[in-house]
């Protein structure tokens, strides 16, 4: 695992590779893709994140975001796409510091795709304010998030898909959900739609709420403590992040650290 310096600017390299920030420093990072990349950066410490990726025609980009950082982080983001560009873009979030990301993913150019997802499980404050733009046409964005909310934590997920007047044949579709497992947590999901073009596709599904009470007395019926429970449901909703970048070895490590987190904190 390479660590970055508090400013860099990184052409990326065909395959998979892993950074790391760690400073007390604001960093400022720039990366450029012109071939097919998966980057994994895991965020040891840092206060504030300016990155900026650039993903080139025909590129291919695969970026997950893995948040370790010991003092509240605050990421600011914008992400550009140009013709039959694709970008995946992917967020973990289960420390217990506060973070809050404000990204921009912009479809310049047509054929660009990207998909924006997170998985969060928190007792602290996180929040999410993202959009991706289609700026011409035939151009593809889907967000997903999901979050898990435990006592004492405050989720907050503003999403806003946007087609811009002339991109034509465009998609724009997200999903939102936040599971609150426990009373004294807050969740607010702001689902947002601006279309500008006719000829598009466009949706939102938005799902808010503590798990089925059902579905608990069944599980604890079968042996399971609620504590258990918890655990157990949490692991399946979030575990689809781990796979985000195709090495084995990786998604190992994350599951293992993805369900330790979980039952550290379903245990308190």
């Amino acid at each position: 695992m390479r660590k970055l310096s508090a400013n860099e600017e990184v052409i990326l390299t065909d395959g998979y590779q892993m950074l790391e920030v760690d400073t007390k420093e604001e960093a400022q990072f720039s990366f450029v893709c012109r071939g097919k990349s998966e980057v994994f950066l895991k965020v040891k410490n840092a206060k504030q994140i300016t990155l900026k990726t650039k993903t080139e025609e025909n590129g291919e980009l695969t970026f997950l975001i893995w948040n370790e950082s010991e003092t509240p982080c605050e990421f600011e983001e914008s992400h550009e796409l140009l013709k039959d560009a694709s970008l995946q873009l992917s967020y973990g979030e289960v420390n217990q510091t506060e973070a809050s990301h404000h990204l921009v993913v912009d479809l310049l150019e047509p054929g660009a795709h990207a998909q924006v997802g997170s998985a969060t499980l928190t007792r602290v404050k996180k929040s999410f304010t993202m959009s991706v733009v289609s700026h011409a046409d035939h151009t593809y964005g889907q967000i997903d998030n999901y979050g898990v909310v435990l006592t004492g934590g405050n989720y907050f997920v503003d999403a806003t898909g946007a087609i811009k007047k002339g991109a034509y044949a465009s998609e724009s579709h997200q999903t939102s959900c936040a599971l609150c497992f426990d009373e004294g947590m807050k969740a607010n999901i702001l689902p947002r739609l601006l279309i500008d073009e006719n000829d598009v596709q466009a949706s939102h599904a938005t799902s808010l709420g503590s798990v089925d009470e059902e579905h608990m007395y069944y599980m604890q019926a079968r042996g399971l403590s609620p504590q258990q429970c918890t655990a157990l449901i949490s692991t399946g909703y979030l575990m689809p992040v781990t796979r985000t970048i195709q090495d084995e070895t990786l998604q190992q490590e994350l599951r293992a650290e993805l369900e330790r987190k979980i039952h550290e904190l379903c245990s308190i």
